[in-house]
């Protein structure tokens, strides 16, 4: 027993380190999860009427907005589209079950594909609101507290809601299919296509009852220098540990 856990630990960091040199030899994955939101940020931001005031949006202008929106795509990208066929891939091969002879067990790539797609999400968003500020004078978080606790309860959903996809999808095919299924209400809800706050009002409640509707406006508050609503932080909460317990339920290492 004294042994087992050193040995464990040593597997673990050779798992992570392994799965860090796969991840950065996709350059797909990379540039939709690192680039894509950005690039996106940029090509709105280079339209005129986005860099003009808004009534409707307080005085704001749209590429204010769409800076949290960039920012949940990242998650979206990371959590939703390209970590799911990974976990169900490694599984359809039969990967994760011969780990299960040996000191790597097979949550420790699921741990690892977890932190590294989590990691490269935040960091898509460090880029997206470097670039807002540096680009287009959108003014950084002014409640960076709240913010960061916003940014990180929205990862921890998004990444759920990915090991949700990978539990139920038999195959990494399926996971692909199933995880592009699911993205388009996420990011409708995160409000690519329509900021949350210039929904209607009964659009908006039912948007800022899911886990990235709920992201966006704690986002937006945090960035207005307030604090985060309790009430969307509490449903962004619901929801990871819903989404966790129910893909723990439903997960199949083989």
């Amino acid at each position: 027993m004294s042994t087992a856990a050193p040995a464990r630990t040593r597997a673990g960091r050779a798992v992570l380190k392994a799965e860090w040199r796969l991840f950065r030899r996709e350059p797909g994955t990379l540039f939709w999860v690192v680039a894509f939101p950005t690039a996106l940020l940029c090509v709105l931001g280079s339209v005129p009427s986005f860099r003009e005031p808004q009534d409707g949006l307080g005085g704001l202008r749209l590429v204010d907005v769409y800076v949290p929106v960039t920012v949940l795509l990242s998650m979206i990208m990371a959590g939703i589209q390209a970590m799911p066929p990974v976990v169900t891939g490694y599984r359809e091969r039969g990967i994760l079950r011969r780990m299960s002879t040996t000191p790597v067990r097979p949550s420790a790539v699921l741990g690892a594909q977890m932190g590294l797609h989590g990691a490269a999400a935040l960091g898509s968003a460090l880029l997206s609101l470097a670039v807002g500020r540096a680009v287009f004078d959108v003014p950084l978080p002014r409640q960076g507290p709240g913010y960061a606790l916003a940014l990180l309860l929205a990862v921890a959903a998004a990444l759920a809601l990915g090991a949700l996809v990978a539990a139920l999808a038999p195959t990494a095919k399926a996971a692909t299919a199933v995880g592009s299924a699911v993205v388009f209400p996420m990011m409708f809800s995160a409000g690519v296509w329509l900021p949350v706050r210039a929904m209607p009002d009964a659009l908006a409640r039912v948007v800022e009852a899911l886990p990235l509707g709920a992201a966006a406006e704690a986002l937006n508050q945090a960035a207005a220098g307030d604090r985060p609503s309790l009430v969307h932080l509490g449903v962004l909460t619901l929801w990871t540990v819903a989404l966790t317990a129910a893909a723990a339920r439903w997960f199949r290492w083989e």
